[in-house]
Order: C-alpha cells, then sequence, then structure tokens
C-alpha cells in the first residue's frame, strides 16, 4: 500500500508497506524519534484495540468519521459588544511620552520573546534565511531560486472586543507580515481556541471569528488548507479571549530579495504606506496604560490593505526597499523602535497632523508598513505607490544614536517621542527575563 501519516498531540501515526517494516527503526532512529508499531491495517472496516491479546474496544472506524451525531449549537451575542465604545476626548494625554512608550515596550504582547526561541533550534537542516525575530521566518528551498516565508498571528483582544473585525484583522495581518518579508501569500492554516461552545456567547464569538476569517481568506486568495478547534479553554470558570490563530505561507520568487525590518544603512529616508488614524480604542496603550478592556478594535479596509500590501511587496521585488515593517500592536512609535533596535540605528522625524498625539503615536490603526529606502528611490517609490493607489508620505530618516519624533499640528508640537535607542533595547530584549525573575 501507500504509505500515509497523521498526526495528534505532538506525535504521528504513519502506515507503510508491510515490506518496509523492518527498515522502518532504522529510519527513525536517524532523526533521533521513538518510533512502535501499534497495529496493521485489515479490510473488514473495523477499528479494534486488543490488550494482551483480547479485544476490549471494536467500533466500525466509518462511525468515528462520518456518523458521529451533529450537535447544532446556537449563539448569541454578547451584551458587552453593544456597550458605548471609548470617548478618547475623555482620555487625557500623557505628559512623558518617553515613558509610555517605556512601558509598551516592556508590555507582554510586545516585548522580545528571544529569550524563549533562542533555547530552539532555529536553522534545522541550514535552511535558515531570516530567523525569528523580524516579521516572519523565511527559508531556503534547495536547489531552488525560490524561497517560503511562515509567520503566525493573532490579536485576541482585537476579537473578544468584535470577533468578525478579529477575524478579519488577524489574516489581514499575516498576509502583512509575509509582504514585508518579500513574499506573496498563499495559504493560512488555523488554530481556533475558545471557552466553552455550550456557552450561547462563546458560540457566538466562535461563529463570528469563523466568519471574519473566512471574509479575508477570500478576498486575499489565501485558502484554509487545514487547522483545528481546541473548545473549553476556562479558567475558574472564565473563558480565554477568542484566540483565533492563524499560520500562514508565502512564497518567494527569489528568496535573495527576502527583506527584513532592521534599519540598514545611515540616512536612509523612513516612509510610510498607508495613513495614521485616531484610532485609540484596542490599542496596547488603552489596555495597558489606562487598563480599559473595552471599546472597538480598529477597523480592517480589505481594499486599502491590498493596496498597501502590493505596493510594499512590488516595492521589494524591484530592489526599491532596505526594511520594511507593519505597525502593529504598540503603534507606530512601537514599529519604529523594533525598527531601530533591530538594526542598532536611530531615527529623526517630525509628523504634521490634526489627530491626537497620543493616537498617532501608538494608536493602531491597520493597514500600514513602514518602509526605509535610499533617498534616489522616492520618485519611484511614490509613482508606484500613486499607481497602486496606496498612500504614502515621509516620516523622516534613519539616523545614529536616538529615536526622536515629533509631532506638530501645523502651528506647535503636540508630542514628542525621544528616547536613546540603546536604553529601549535594554528594556525590549529583558522584559520577559525581569518579568520572570521578580
Amino acid at each position: 500500500g501507500t504509505p500515509s501519516a497523521s498526526d495528534f498531540a505532538g506525535t504521528s501515526a504513519t502506515t507503510f508497506p508491510f515490506s518496509n517494516t523492518l527498515s522502518m527503526p532504522s529510519s527513525f532512529n536517524k532523526w533521533d524519534l521513538y518510533s512502535a508499531k501499534i497495529g496493521r491495517v485489515t479490510d473488514d472496516g473495523m477499528l479494534r484495540v486488543l490488550e494482551n491479546g483480547k479485544v476490549v474496544a471494536e467500533v466500525p472506524a466509518k462511525s468515528l468519521a462520518e456518523g458521529v451525531p451533529i450537535i447544532r449549537r446556537e449563539g448569541k451575542r454578547p451584551a458587552y459588544l453593544d456597550e458605548p465604545g471609548i470617548d478618547p476626548s475623555q482620555i487625557k494625554i500623557p505628559q512623558d511620552l518617553n515613558e509610555i512608550l517605556r512601558k509598551l515596550l516592556a508590555s507582554s504582547n510586545i516585548m522580545s520573546r528571544a529569550w524563549i526561541y533562542e533555547q530552539f533550534d532555529q536553522t534545522v537542516r541550514t535552511d535558515t534565511v531570516v530567523r525569528p525575530g523580524s516579521n516572519a521566518a523565511v527559508l531556503r528551498i534547495k536547489g531552488r531560486k525560490q524561497g517560503i516565508a511562515f509567520t503566525t498571528d493573532c490579536n485576541s483582544f482585537y476579537c473578544y472586543l468584535d470577533p468578525f473585525e478579529g477575524g478579519k484583522q488577524v489574516v489581514a495581518e499575516a498576509c502583512r507580515n509575509l509582504v514585508v518579508s518579500g513574499a506573496k501569500p498563499i495559504a493560512l492554516t488555523d488554530c481556533l481556541n475558545f471557552g466553552n461552545p455550550e456557552n450561547p456567547e462563546v458560540f457566538y464569538q466562535f461563529e463570528k471569528c469563523v466568519d471574519g476569517i473566512c471574509e479575508a481568506a477570500r478576498f486575499f486568495d489565501t485558502p484554509v488548507i487545514s487547522g483545528n478547534v481546541s473548545f473549553y479553554n476556562e479558567s475558574k470558570g472564565e473563558a480565554i479571549y477568542p484566540t483565533p490563530v492563524i499560520g500562514m505561507i508565502g512564497i518567494l520568487n527569489d528568496v535573495e530579495k527576502h527583506c527584513t525590518m532592521s534599519f540598514k544603512n545611515e540616512g536612509d529616508l523612513v516612509v510610510l504606506l498607508g495613513q495614521n488614524t485616531d484610532e485609540l480604542e484596542g490599542s496596547e496603550y488603552i489596555k495597558e496604560i489606562f487598563d480599559i478592556r473595552a471599546g472597538k478594535p480598529p477597523k480592517v479596509n480589505l481594499d486599502m490593505e491590498k493596496k498597501v500590501q502590493e505596493c510594499c511587496l512590488k516595492a521589494i521585488e524591484l530592489g526599491l526597499v532596505n526594511s520594511a515593517h507593519d505597525v502593529a500592536e504598540g503603534g507606530l512609535a512601537v514599529a519604529l523602535a523594533e525598527c531601530c533596535i533591530a538594526g542598532g540605528f536611530g531615527f529623526n522625524g517630525e509628523i504634521n497632523t490634526q489627530l491626537r498625539a497620543d493616537a498617532v503615536l501608538f494608536g493602531e490603526g491597520q493597514s500600514r508598513i513602514i518602509l526605509s529606502i535610499s533617498e534616489q528611490n522616492l520618485s519611484v517609490l511614490q509613482k508606484l505607490a500613486n499607481e497602486l493607489g496606496a498612500p504614502i508620505s515621509v516620516l523622516g530618516f534613519v539616523k545614529k544614536g536616538n529615536l526622536k519624533l515629533n509631532i506638530k499640528d501645523n502651528v506647535e508640537y503636540t508630542g514628542e517621542i525621544d528616547v536613546p535607542v540603546d536604553e529601549i533595547s535594554d528594556i525590549w530584549r529583558n522584559a520577559i527575563r525581569c518579568k520572570l525573575e521578580r
């Protein structure tokens, strides 16, 4: 027969032709894997479990897959989804925005995870081109020009505040993380984690998240090729936030043209694809600094998202881009900080806007990408962005020293970030260790 395989709970069950069973142990031993023969395939359609030669369980195999009873549950929209949103005018802008940036870089959803992932092998079979810590992992395919990129994403807080928008957003962000790495998204898998589905409000969250994922997956032409569902994730009667994790793969036509988020050259221009918004609700800033867990998450305009992503990917393929990074948790200031930290450079910029300073710096409006480019490439990039309908603006330039960004309303300065990169790098890199050692 033809070999086949399936996996469950971190193990795999594999079938081999009987003639190959003698060579099985050596095949697994080569990779330091434990293996054991657990049974054989029969032709009578029955699944039997034996203990010491005695049948202890026997059921038709088909009944485990096709003949099972189907439970159709009813969802109920949670009341909190209809509560009024946050009024930003009631939130006072902090005087020390530098301290806000420091706190966000040390927060659980933004801090570096290197302390965890560096304990594991990241270069299996020497095919790793971009290691963890950038926008996505990039691997070469031996003997080929192409490469592949992988990412996993989920913002469970968005999914709690609006399950449908949260479901759309997680697919859009996964696509964005691949695009800024130079890869075209092609397919996804999901891991849908929710509370007790017997609770109608939990089941509503599940249904709407799936609806949002489906809408975005169809829009970006990234089919869901596999996945799993994990229910009953609760503690002391409290369900977890809806957590539909998306794993996505993309293809690079030329793996040598991959892109990372680190600023590369002093003097490079830093530009923004997309538009800043006044959306503060659902942000790490609102949650971590003001302890507000309510409101609506930023909305994803899929048409704008696609325009921004297409512009970014084309610019990378044309060799116009030195670095690319998406704006996500923590907003523009955190994204710039991550680019500075990764490259060991600073930044100097100014934004003229009528928006609140904290919304510009820490709001999480979607469909935004930060690029660094050589100055001579600006006109070509602007032409490309205009052709594709992607908003573009110059933020500043890469320099040594501090991360410095001024917000101005055409008359006066309304906010400022000015922090040494060495200082914020230390905060970001060591935050998880500090939390564990408390």
